[in-house]
């Protein structure tokens, strides 16, 4: 039996606290109207798996038993509480430590140039023929996944170049700021698809669905050397508004534009994601995730970005704003993600001091 694809939000209200939603054409369907102990995607996840039936019929079922829509759009708008129920990212915890935050990058095929440029001393690889140019680390490892990251069958390909974020703390929803910290010097939008994962009891791992993400860095301290990669990727992070169950992962289209003052600074053009646009199969980065027992704990959540093929880094003259505005956008997948950019002011003393216990 095929499993419906089913499109899932976090909201919350001032009254009732978190809920569990089903898009369903210009409305959401509240599952936890019929189902009150289903506030998360994750209780969904056990509850399905308790009752042996896949994670979307429990939430289709569910939703076609609800009597109680909202209005899509006036979620998608409402910046907070004060004015609203409002948008949750897609997939989270209630104890923010049960959740991973990831990535892997180089993982696209137009990815390599834009990362090889930022990390060359000179003239990249990708615009030039010499044969006395050296190869960056990161276009040989771009190299590799070309040619190892889809492995046929049961064997394990190259492993990919892998990052962590942080936890749920950074984790960020629709309509929230991602920041550029005071020891930052700018921030870079990624565009990216996010997997959404759940370790069973068992330690096993789950897909649940995929969601549209906004996996912020600062390209800026990146490019001073490709070694800066690991702090530069220590910044929140933003996934939603929905978890997509079912869609498959092959060709996707997202584009991204940044806004300030309702003027677009930047926009992308169609940027393609999915596995015909990757080096690696979706499964080759997820074996390589999941294959470390660190990652399989029961009852952790992890949600890791597949890598973007642009930046705009590479090609602007401006840097970041508080106010700027950021939107993520996938017809036909996923409602638009949106972000406004807030700085965050240095404090007195600026430097964090340890005290000794």
């Amino acid at each position: 039996m095929t499993e419906p694809l089913v499109r899932v939000v976090q909201f919350e209200t001032a009254v009732a606290g978190r809920r569990l939603g089903v898009v369903d054409g210009w409305c959401v369907r509240d599952v936890t109207s019929v189902r009150p102990e289903l506030t998360r995607v994750v209780e969904a996840f056990f509850a399905a798996q308790a009752e042996g039936i896949p994670l979307a019929r429990l939430l289709a079922e569910a939703a076609r038993k609800s009597p109680h829509k909202l209005a899509y759009q006036a979620l998608l708008g409402t910046p907070s509480l004060e004015e609203g129920p409002i948008l949750r990212p897609a997939v989270d915890h209630a104890d923010p430590h049960r959740v991973l935050i990831t990535g892997t990058g180089l993982t696209h095929l137009g990815s390599a140039q834009s990362r090889d440029a930022m990390h060359a001393a000179g003239p990249s690889e990708a615009d030039s023929n010499a044969r006395d140019v050296p190869k960056t680390d990161s276009q040989r490892m771009f190299e590799w996944g070309v040619k190892g990251g889809k492995p046929a069958g049961e064997a394990r390909g190259v492993a990919p170049e892998w990052f962590f974020k942080g936890t749920g703390s950074i984790l960020r929803g629709p309509n929230e700021p991602l920041d550029v910290p005071a020891f930052g010097e700018d921030g870079g939008e990624e565009p990216e698809i996010v997997g959404c994962y759940a370790i069973d009891a068992e330690g096993r791992p789950w897909r649940l669905g995929f969601a549209l993400g906004n996996e912020w860095s600062d390209h800026s301290i990146e490019k001073q050397n490709y070694l800066y990669l690991a702090p530069s990727k220590l910044r929140t992070c933003a996934v939603g508004p929905e978890l997509v169950i079912g869609h498959p992962f092959d060709r996707i289209e997202l584009s991204c534009r940044v806004l300030r003052g309702g003027r677009v600074l930047y926009d992308s053009g169609p940027l393609w994601t999915g596995e015909t646009a990757m080096s690696h199969s979706l499964a080759n980065l997820e074996d390589h995730h999941f294959k470390y027992p660190g990652h399989c704990v029961p009852g952790d959540l992890h949600l890791h970005f597949f890598g973007t093929s642009q930046l705009s880094f590479g090609t602007r003259d401006w840097v970041y704003e508080t106010g700027d505005l950021i939107q993520v956008v996938a017809p036909g997948f996923s409602a638009t993600l949106s972000n406004p950019v807030r700085r965050i002011d240095a404090s007195p003393g600026g430097c964090v001091r340890v005290a000794q216990a």
